[in-house]
């Protein structure tokens, strides 16, 4: 168990492969559309990315890795700014 979190290792754990299952599963999901007349739904997309590197940030308070940490960090940061990007597009287009 963290001392800093209180979270035990399993749940860290867990939540480390959670979060790159839903990074992989965002970087594929974009990947798919690559060519085709569709864009990508960026509420999946972004929303993806931001659930899946913010439980990856669970998992690295547990077992840390300073440089991985601020890799995420900075991923949830595009993840949450290309929602609001989202957010916003959708309300001109209502």
């Amino acid at each position: 168990m963290s001392l800093i979190t209180g979270i035990p290792e399993e749940i860290a754990t867990a939540c480390g492969f959670a979060g790159m299952a839903l990074c992989v599963f965002a970087y594929g999901y974009t990947t798919a559309f690559t060519g085709k007349t569709r864009e990508p739904n960026p509420f999946v997309q972004h929303g993806a990315n931001l659930v899946g590197a913010l439980l990856l940030v669970i998992s690295l308070l547990v077992d840390t890795n300073p440089a991985s940490l601020a890799l995420e960090s900075l991923w949830s940061a595009i993840a949450f700014v290309g929602l609001v990007r989202a957010i916003m597009a959708k309300g001109k287009n209502a």
